[in-house]
Order: structure tokens, then sequence, then C-alpha cells
């Protein structure tokens, strides 16, 4: 934790499949055969959905990906390197065009909503909060950058990502190789 620190710059080097891989689970991981997970869930209605926009990872072609926690598989929603279309779509964050991927944490309100009202809106982001807190995390102990990039343009992402209607995005997160590393 002494570590964790919002970085915008990365080098031109790739991400191992396993390093995203491991991103995405402590996102939303399953760390129980009942369906528990890596974040706290309102009534364990785990409303959010995770996407990855990979330009620069071994072993996994461009595209944009789909984390599907049981399993721990991505499933590919379109091909091709989508992170220029990103970084547009973020209000030309830097950050977001020059890191070897993306992390996208989304929601489907009514997964939470139909239970606690509009009450649920505040547990969904205490949710993503929970979720984004362990990718830095997660990012620090694998040597990582990454920083979390709240301004974009809602509609743009979702078609971007060809999200459907009912998510809405609420974190974006480039992640690539620090280029600098801090001392131990």
């Amino acid at each position: 934790m002494l570590r964790r620190r919002s970085v915008r710059e990365y080098s031109e080097s790739s991400l191992s499949l396993s390093e995203i891989s491991q991103l995405l689970w402590a996102a939303q991981g399953i760390t129980h055969q009942n369906g528990s997970r890596t974040t706290p869930s309102a009534g364990a209605l785990f409303p959010l959905e995770v996407y990855v926009v990979a330009g620069r990872v071994d072993d996994l072609p461009s595209g944009v990906y789909r984390y599907e926690p049981h399993g721990r598989e991505l499933v590919l929603v379109m091909s091709g390197d989508k992170r220029e279309d990103l970084y547009l779509a973020t209000i030309e964050q830097e950050c977001v065009r020059v890191g070897a991927a993306a992390i996208i944490i989304a929601a489907v309100n009514e997964r939470t909503t139909q239970k606690y009202g509009e009450r649920g809106i505040r547990y969904i982001c205490m949710e993503a909060g929970h979720a984004a807190q362990n990718v830095y995390l997660q990012a620090s102990s694998l040597d990582l950058g990454t920083v979390v990039v709240g301004a974009f343009q809602d509609e743009r992402v979702k078609k971007v990502l060809q999200m459907p209607a009912k998510e809405s995005p609420l974190y974006i997160m480039p992640v690539g190789r620090r280029l600098i590393t801090e001392p131990s």
C-alpha cells in the first residue's frame, strides 16, 4: 500500500496475459465456491461488469473483452485496438492512449436498485470504489502503474465498448509498466 500511486506515464512494453488476468480477478474475481468476490457487494447482487481494452498484451489479440468471473474467462466483444477511440472518449487523456491496456468498470444499476431503490446507486458506487482500489493495489504488487480516469463521455465509452444499453461506465483505468521504478 505504500507503493500505491496514480501513474499516468507508461513504458511501451507489453503486459502479460497473466498480469491482465490478475488485475481483472482483483476487480471482480470469485474467492469462494459460494460466489463471494474480491469486493463486497450489497445483497450479493454483483452489479459490476468489467471490461478490458487490450492493446499490447502478450498472447491476447488486441480487442475489447468482457471479464467473466465464473471461470476467469475473457469474452471477446470486438477485435482491434480500441485504445485510440477510448482516448477520444476520455477527452484525450494521454494515459489512456499509451497504456498497454485499459480496465473499465461498469454497472448494471437495476441489479441493485431493484432491491434497494435509489439508495442502491450509492452501494454500487461503493462497490466500484472497492474494485478500483483492488486494481490499484494489485497493479502495485505487480510493479505496474494505473490511474483512475473519471472524465469521459459516457455514451462514447459505451459505443467504443459496445456495452449493452443497461450498463453504465463508472471507471476507466489505463494500465502499463511504470517508466521509473520507485525504490522498495
